[in-house]
């Protein structure tokens, strides 16, 4: 997108967006776009919801604590959904938010925590999760925020998992070749990647995962990765062979 203005302030707006049509700001962003900000009355800002496409609104004071935004012009239409899904054990909350946040500047369109035998951190706050995804999106230019599912174990994420979309394990164990051929094959697909725990996956969960159909096993070098380092590796190497990085 080389004529985005990076330079704007974006809001996430969770409600329809038409020229004219007010919307109020919540607790947060009203305070943030006031007192952190310092935003006069009718300043601009640019305000997405994942639906209508971006819009450059103007800010209307109604009040001290209220404060309201009023599309004016759309300035970029409604993008697709990313259609990666990216699937992970969870980590614990400081590098989880990392790794959301980088996940959705990397064009995952579903996060999809799975809880493995060796997960360090069982219980997930989507919420908090969600949260990350929109700031994420705010920041980078994004117009869809991905879809935040609530945790699955292993078990069933495999039994509901759709069986046409090719599943993508990284796997410390793998012989340590260049994945991109692999991923090259995969181009066109419909692609979902499963990082596991630091400590990686079990020898039963590597089992069941090699005897299932359209899974596919790589490796993301010689080195040891952590969960949240393998994660932005894998990313790139999907998007780099098979993702949105080549030219249609």
């Amino acid at each position: 997108m080389p004529d985005y203005d990076f330079s704007g302030q974006r809001l996430f707006l969770d409600a329809p967006l038409a020229a004219g049509d007010a919307v109020e700001a919540d607790a947060g962003q009203t305070n943030y776009l006031l007192n952190v900000l310092r935003l006069d009355d009718g300043a601009g800002v640019l305000v997405f919801n994942g639906r209508d496409g971006e819009w450059r609104a103007r800010l209307k004071r109604e009040g001290k604590k209220r404060l309201s935004l009023v599309p004016e012009s759309r300035v970029r239409e409604q993008t697709e959904a990313a259609d990666l899904h990216y699937c992970f054990a969870p980590l614990k909350s400081a590098r989880l938010d990392y790794m959301v946040q980088k996940a959705v500047e990397m064009g995952a369109g579903v996060l999809q925590p799975v809880l493995t035998q060796h997960c360090q951190a069982p219980r997930v706050n989507v919420e908090r999760m969600a949260a990350n995804a929109v700031e994420a999106a705010e920041q980078c230019g994004i117009l869809s925020v991905p879809e935040c599912r609530e945790p699955l174990r292993f078990d069933r994420f495999l039994a509901e998992r759709d069986a046409a979309r090719a599943l993508i394990f990284c796997d410390e164990r793998a012989d340590a070749a260049s994945p991109l051929e692999t991923l090259g094959a995969l181009k066109g697909h419909p692609l979902a990647l499963l990082i596991g725990p630091e400590g990686g996956f079990s020898a039963g969960e590597r089992e069941t995962l090699l005897a299932l159909p359209n899974v596919h096993r790589i490796s993301l070098g010689p080195r040891i990765l952590r969960a949240d380092t393998a994660a932005v590796a894998a990313l790139a190497a999907i998007q780099a062979s098979a993702g949105d990085w080549i030219a249609t």
